[in-house]
């Protein structure tokens, strides 16, 4: 992550304070929050300020801090982590904030960047040379479907060329802004097709006109219909003795009744008549007891007895049977064994790497992988100061030094030797050049 200071102080202005429309703005956003949590309105009161006086200067972020009653401190940790502030002066006239995301660099936002970098300053957040100007590259601005795009203050403008965005500058500069209109500059709607709409041409068949239009309609050949099956029938009963004629087929429209089939037949207990719920019908409460059904007591033989239609077998439950896991199965680590500790080896064991009187200049072992401060400190109460010392250790010496610090094989597997053998020899040079990076 970048680094965000504050201005130099001979930009800084001495002193800040909110106009009369912004003190009602801070005020009305302080409220928005509980009694005690006033605090949280940082974020929007350090945009209130920008907005005032272009950018969040120093006085502005302490005076904020002040009127929350919050450190000093706290207010500078947000007005630096966050990019949207902008920590250094602006242009007056316009910051020019340019996506530099992928949808927009595909489509060339490059190529804006460097009309900003020809009519503006070669580096971002550099002024133009009346200061009316600024520009800088930002993250996703969220109109990929119009890329490539850039801001000014709250406004979009989308679907640029170089040649528009170097028109836009120009009437910024020249104090022209209001006239730009914002939004995508080649006359596309929204974010329609670049080729113009290919769906939804017609708001027709969306409208809750055209449907209650349509649900008339069928309404009306529903009953037709129905005035119509009368007559239909005397004709039936007058050409019984004609050869049947086809089935008429069903309206083409018209409201279809719910079907029946397919609604569930249950004997479960939750449909049953006999259960002790509220009954619709007023009845005496000895009554609606005596059609109820309690639940039976609880039995613990019967909890423990084994269903045969689940388990295949008719008998009680012995409780479930700990079986042995594999070695390899993955256990969580709050449900691990402590591992015990073992005794450290013996600081007279003949194994013990021979020690040496502090010299004058101690090498840095902490440039050895595995190695910090604590490491360090324990490996010069062994007499260890030198990367020649580590670097001549046998197998014997890895092994009581790995279970002196309790490492469990850490010294071969960062290997130790290899990596104090290359320091050894020529330092961090020949460290890079063994293992192809720096140390840590």
């Amino acid at each position: 992550m970048s680094v965000r200071r504050l201005a130099d102080a001979s930009v800084q202005p001495a002193s800040f304070a909110f106009n009369e429309a912004n003190v009602a703005a801070a005020q009305q956003w302080i409220a928005k929050y509980p009694k005690g949590r006033e605090q949280s309105a940082i974020i929007p009161l350090l945009m209130i300020a920008q907005e005032q006086e272009g950018w969040v200067t120093k006085a502005a972020i302490e005076t904020i801090s002040d009127m929350l009653g919050m450190p000093r401190i706290r207010g500078l940790e947000v007005a630096t982590f966050y990019t949207q502030y902008q920590l250094n002066p602006v242009g007056t006239r316009a910051h020019i904030q340019v996506c530099g995301t992928t949808p927009c660099m595909l489509r060339g936002s490059e190529a804006l960047m460097d009309v900003c970098r020809s009519k503006i300053h070669h580096d971002q957040f550099h002024t133009n040379d009346k200061g009316t100007l600024s520009w800088e590259e930002v993250e996703c601005l969220g109109a990929c479907v119009n890329a490539p795009m850039v801001m000014i203050f709250k406004d979009t403008f989308e679907d640029l060329t170089p040649e528009r965005l170097a028109e836009i500058i120009d009437l910024y500069d020249a104090g022209k802004g209001a006239e730009v209109k914002p939004g995508p500059q080649n006359g596309r709607h929204g974010s329609e097709p670049a080729t113009g709409l290919t769906t939804l041409t017609s708001e027709k068949a969306i409208l809750k006109s055209t449907r209650d239009k349509e649900a008339k309609a069928a309404a009306k050949a529903a009953k037709d219909a129905a005035a119509a099956a009368p007559a239909a029938a005397a004709a039936n009963v007058v050409s019984q003795a004609a050869p049947a004629a086809a089935p008429a087929e069903p309206p083409a429209s018209g409201p279809v009744a719910p079907s029946k089939s397919g609604k569930p037949k249950t004997d479960a207990p939750e449909t049953s008549p006999a259960l002790a719920t509220p009954s619709p019908v007023k009845v005496a409460p000895a009554t609606e007891k005596a059609a109820s059904v309690r639940a039976p007591r609880h039995s613990a033989a019967n909890a423990n007895q084994a269903s045969p239609e689940v388990e295949a077998v008719s008998k009680p439950r012995s409780g479930p049977k700990n079986k042995a896991e594999p070695a390899s199965a993955f256990k969580a680590p709050e449900t691990k064994q402590p591992v015990a500790k073992t005794a450290k080896p013996s600081l007279d064991d003949k194994n013990r790497p021979a020690g040496i009187e502090r010299p004058a200049t101690v090498d840095d072992l902490k440039l050895i992988s595995g190695v910090g401060p604590k490491i360090e400190a324990t490996l010069h109460t062994l007499g260890i100061y030198s990367f020649a010392q580590v670097a001549s250790w046998k197998k014997a010496e890895r092994e009581w030094v790995d279970g002196y610090l309790n490492f469990r094989g850490r010294i071969e597997r960062d290997d130790w030797v290899k990596q104090a053998k290359a320091l050894a020899k020529g330092g961090v040079a020949e460290y890079i050049r063994v293992f192809g990076k720096k140390p840590v």
